[in-house]
């Protein structure tokens, strides 16, 4: 299906996390009539939700205007409300691939049950984010989904009240993993950085500035093997990676710092070009990617910040380029 009744969308959003939702308000308020793919939901937290990665927090107190704080879900919900509040229209299918050697771009879609057909756009905008890497423990997804005690973001979650005063455990050993558990040094009794080797990757200064901590410690040759607890984690079991010996780490929660892999999979073959970490690359002109046409924002563009204030900011941005892009291009 090519559009509504054979026409051509003048903008499809692909994504439903701050960024995909803020750009959806800005083009509706600029009559570009946009459609929002939100994607099939899968119950499966190293797969991109329809809502993005805030739907696995419950609590948000980082996002300005939201005094008393605000369920992940919930914000999300808030923001599609006032997309739809302007004309978005919502479609509840993956878009699975891009086809951009024509105008306008055909962009095939496929349903929940696995049907496939095909919608036409002037204009793109990806805003797919990113998903955290996770071990792949069954209880950990689990905790995760639920809220149970299990994130993969210090920033985001760390400072909740669930976890302060509480042993915390980080897993990872790169500058990433070094900045969470140095994050969590304000707010827990000890953090516990869990790393498989006996030297971390990160750099020497991010090391030190955990190490002079004084509740932190560092698990050398130790990787989690199950995460443990019911309603909430309740620690973790630990393996020795040189001598298999198991033993039980109390903790109060659990922040997987192993990386992140950016939703762009879908767009091989596309021609859109990425960084070495598979992030979409953008060119100095704000949201512009090196295909007139197609925009980028949020996570899915960036490997800094990951914060939902900036995607939402990068969704904003997207959604101006397009629409003078459009214009430019004499789509009213």
């Amino acid at each position: 299906m090519a559009g509504d009744n054979g026409s051509v969308h003048k903008v499809v959003i692909i994504g439903s996390g701050p960024a995909g939702w803020t750009a959806a308000v800005y083009a509706a308020r600029a009559d570009l009539d946009p459609v929002v793919y939100v994607g099939v939901p899968k119950q499966n937290p190293s797969i991109i939700l329809p809502g993005g990665q805030l739907m696995l927090t419950t609590d948000v107190e980082n996002y300005p205007g939201f005094p008393d704080g605000v369920t992940g879900p919930e914000m999300m919900e808030k923001f599609q409300k006032q997309a739809e509040r302007f004309g978005t229209k919502v479609v509840g299918e993956d878009i699975v691939e891009i086809d951009t050697s024509s105008r306008p771009f055909r962009l095939k879609t496929r349903d929940g049950s696995g049907n496939e057909s095909e919608t036409l756009a002037h204009a793109v905008i990806v805003a797919t984010g990113a998903t955290a890497n996770w071990l792949g423990l069954e209880n950990e997804q689990r905790l995760a989904m639920s809220g149970g005690g299990v994130s993969a973001c210090a920033v985001c979650d760390g400072a909740l009240p669930m976890f302060r005063e509480k042993p915390l455990g980080v897993i990872g050993g790169g500058d990433t993993a070094m900045e969470e558990a140095t994050y969590l040094t304000k707010f827990a009794s000890t953090v516990y950085v869990i790393h498989r080797r006996d030297e971390l990757r990160a750099s020497k200064i991010m090391q030190e500035r955990f190490m002079k901590q004084p509740n932190a410690k560092v698990l050398w040759n130790k990787v989690v093997v199950d995460v443990l607890g019911d309603e909430k984690i309740e620690g973790v079991m630990l393996e020795d990676t040189k001598t298999g010996e198991r033993e039980k780490l109390e903790l109060g929660g659990l922040f997987v710092a192993i990386g992140h892999t950016p939703a762009t999979q879908f767009l091989e073959g596309s021609g859109l070009t990425f960084d070495d970490k598979g992030y979409i690359t953008l060119g100095s002109r704000s949201s512009h990617t090196n295909i007139d046409g197609i925009f980028a924002a949020g996570d899915v563009a960036d490997a800094e910040y990951r914060q939902a204030v900036t995607a939402a900011g990068m969704g904003c941005q997207a959604a101006l380029d397009a629409e003078r892009w459009l214009g430019a291009q004499g789509v009213e």
